[in-house]
């Protein structure tokens, strides 16, 4: 089985005529597994809660976190996983609260010589600026801390700004909407941005990989 989480607080929503006009992050999570064509399971951490790590290290005798929220269940979801796909957006620079405090969490899985996740196989999925940035980064970094394998694929798409759905887009001056198009009537489908078709070109060749691997590995 192959396990997709968003860290994305925000749902895929298309309008009336079908565009997807937020939560880009799910959108390509999703269609990632999806053409993996194998058993997948997709969690999105936007009805969660994940509190961050504060630091107590009552984990470092059994590398269990101790905080009482919904970490624990999603942890025991990818130790069953062949591969984890994970996804999240970029938000004012930086990776979402969301994704840092599931990642951070991870701390509790690195004591004492055992860790849990070393070798698990991974594809990564980045929302904002479409090039390498400081949300791959910090993933990247979690990943390399608990010895997962190196990422089969990296996934990095423009996003959707919550400006174009928020209910005030077209007259906020302080916006995007206003910044790019000016002050506008109403924002209209061709207004809005568009995931690159690259996007989904990569999230099938990610997919493939990620599947071909697996079934070799079933295999020995």
């Amino acid at each position: 089985m192959i396990l997709g989480v968003s860290a994305s607080g925000r749902p895929a929503y298309r309008n009336e005529t079908g565009y997807l006009i937020c939560g880009a992050t799910e959108e390509l999570v999703k269609y990632l597994l999806a053409e993996t064509g194998l058993e997948t399971e997709y969690i999105s951490l936007k009805d969660k809660v994940i509190r961050g790590c504060t630091g107590c290290v009552e984990c470092a005798s059994d590398n269990i976190c101790v905080l009482k929220d919904d970490w624990a269940s999603i942890r025991d979801k990818i130790f069953e996983a062949e591969a984890v796909v994970f996804g999240a957006p970029n938000y004012f620079g930086v990776i979402n609260a969301l994704g840092h405090a599931f990642l951070e969490r991870t701390f509790s899985l690195r004591h004492r010589e055992r860790f849990p996740l070393a070798g698990k196989l991974n594809a990564i999925v980045t929302v904002g600026s479409g090039q390498p940035g400081p949300v791959e980064e910090y993933i990247r970094k979690m990943f390399r801390s608990n010895y997962m394998a190196e990422p089969i694929g990296v996934l990095r798409s423009t996003g959707i700004s919550q400006c174009y759905r928020c209910g005030y887009g077209e007259k906020c001056a302080a916006g995007s909407v206003v910044n790019k198009y000016g002050f506008l009537d109403e924002i209209k489908d061709h207004h809005r941005p568009v995931l690159p078709t690259d996007s989904y070109k990569s999230a099938e060749i990610i997919a493939h990989r990620l599947s071909e691997i697996i079934k070799t590995k079933r295999k020995k």
